[in-house]
């Protein structure tokens, strides 16, 4: 029986890895678009002796690896999707695509993700039970996980666990996010239109102004966190854009917002979401307009369920001092993956990625947003030691 070094095995797999990563990084590839990224995944995993599985939500794949014995299936999942915006770092890896860039770690977790398949294919006779690789499309528009389910990836075989990670440019290199609890918030995306009466900007007696209307709607909706959402709970509730009027001496007769809500807790969704409806419906009522308004829930809370995130600390705590633990990392930006998490308990953690020194330290979604790269062994090395803990007969 054989005792695994996880970090001397990932840190053999370095330049592989960074290989996988930096490719992925110059072909960017934006939701549902995943083609290049996901034939790339597939054939690797089969030369890996992997069962795959391709088209799964459009382009996900999906490879089971299965032990030599029965046991527990661990899934482990990694997004691919790249983001619409033009990078602007000057590296040799940079984005080849002009407006699309990896702006926000995927094309890390995806390499991650084949290294790890690539150290268990190794131990396979070790293993009791089976790894379920999902590499999933879509997580930046929040549609792929939703997209994969639909097409049975939580199905023959059912996962007992999943795990995930980010890397996370917002710690510095080394430090984990491993709390337990909500650590991600839910996404709702918030839609209105507003309809007055046009009419021209000098005689604004005789018009209806939707503009006035929705700067009264957005003001209005501040108040919700404030006013009604309990002040332990967590929310936030953001008119994100304006659209209105073709000239300056013109009321338009319309108006369009959008916006977006971020929640911890399903009842504050719902609680968020009643006085967003009544807020806007009554104030374009008071003020002498209509107003259509659609709410659409795109994403669930991400939940580490507490055993499965103590499982993990203590597996962890051979790779990485206790001070470099993070047990309170919580963020309201959002994560799909919650939906995977959603009836099977699991585990989404942050591994630290920033380096000031070398000037990685821009955040997600930012144009020059690049990380260390020494968190992609130490990566491989951590999600490889936590399914091990599930999987392997000795560790």
């Amino acid at each position: 029986m054989t005792k695994i070094d996880f970090l001397a095995e990932a840190h053999a797999l370095r330049d592989e890895l960074i290989a996988y990563r930096r490719d992925f990084h110059r072909h960017p590839e934006l939701a549902f678009e995943e083609m290049r990224t996901a034939a790339i995944v597939a054939e690797a995993l089969s030369k890996l002796g992997i069962e795959v599985q391709t088209g799964v939500g459009k382009t996900g794949v999906v490879g089971v690896l299965e032990g030599d014995e029965d046991g527990p299936t661990v899934l482990v999942r990694a997004d691919m999707d790249a983001l619409p915006i033009h990078e602007q770092n000057q590296v040799e890896y940079a984005s080849a695509v002009d407006g699309k860039m990896h702006a926000c770690g995927h094309d890390g977790h995806t390499a991650i993700a084949l290294s790890v398949a690539k150290l268990f294919s190794k131990y396979r006779s070790q293993i009791k039970g089976r790894i379920k690789f999902v590499f999933q499309p879509a997580e930046e528009i929040g549609a792929g996980a939703k997209a994969m389910i639909a097409d049975g990836v939580l199905e023959n075989p059912r996962p007992d666990v999943t795990l995930g990670l980010h890397l996370w440019n917002e710690r510095p290199l080394g430090v984990l996010g491993l709390a337990s609890g909500y650590v991600m918030a839910g996404s709702s995306e918030l839609y209105i239109k507003i309809t007055g009466k046009g009419g021209h900007g000098a005689a604004p007696h005789l018009a209806v102004d939707p503009i006035v209307c929705g700067a009264h709607i957005v003001t209005a909706l501040q108040s919700i966190v404030s006013r009604n959402v309990p002040p332990l709970e967590q929310a936030v509730v953001s008119v994100t854009t304006f659209h209105s009027g073709t000239a300056s001496n013109i009321i338009p007769s319309t108006a369009e917002l959008s916006g977006t809500i971020r929640t911890f807790n399903p009842e504050v969704r719902d609680l968020v979401s009643q006085r967003v409806q009544e807020i806007v419906q009554n104030t374009a009522t008071a003020l002498g307009c209509t107003a259509e308004i659609t709410v659409e829930h795109s994403t669930m809370p991400v939940y580490n369920h507490p055993e499965v995130a103590g499982r993990l600390r203590k597996i962890f705590a051979q790779f990485i001092d206790d001070s470099q633990f993070d047990t309170e990392e919580r963020t309201m930006g959002a994560e799909d993956v919650g939906l995977f998490m959603q009836d099977i308990p699991g585990m989404f953690f942050f591994v630290g990625s920033a380096n000031e020194e070398r000037d990685l330290h821009y955040p997600h979604h930012h144009p020059r947003f690049d990380f260390d790269e020494e968190a992609l062994p130490l990566s491989v090395a951590l999600m490889s030691a936590a399914i091990a803990d599930y999987v392997l007969s000795e560790v």
